[in-house]
């Protein structure tokens, strides 16, 4: 059941980003600005985490979860380290996604030699 509760809950999400470019007429640039926001005002909220006990991957894995990793490793770490984690906390948890993209990013542009 839990794949299931994954798959509907992930692909509702994507339902809800395809529904914001088709209907609203949002850029994917925006689009993608929005779930992340959203996901970082709901974790404000509290109610990420128990949305991805529920959904499991279907919560953890698309953009809004990117969102819920800003705002929970700064709440974490202003409990631990103070007003400084304002500032680290974006990062502790969230680094090795970033860095994996520019790396990526710069494998794939040798690779397929983009023009421009």
């Amino acid at each position: 059941m839990q794949f299931v509760w994954a798959f509907v809950i992930g692909g509702a999400i994507c339902v809800i980003g395809q529904l914001m470019m088709d209907v609203g007429k949002l850029t994917p640039a925006h689009t993608m600005s929005a779930l992340v926001v959203a996901g970082a005002v709901i974790d404000g909220l509290g109610w990420y985490d128990p949305f991805i006990r529920f959904a499991g991957a279907g919560a953890s894995v698309p953009i809004t979860s990117f969102g819920n990793a800003l705002v929970h490793g700064t709440i974490t770490t202003i409990d631990s380290d103070g007003w400084i984690g304002v500032f680290t906390g974006l990062f502790q948890v969230t680094s090795a996604g970033i860095a994996a993209a520019i790396i990526f990013s710069f494998l794939a542009a040798v690779v397929a030699r983009p023009k421009g």
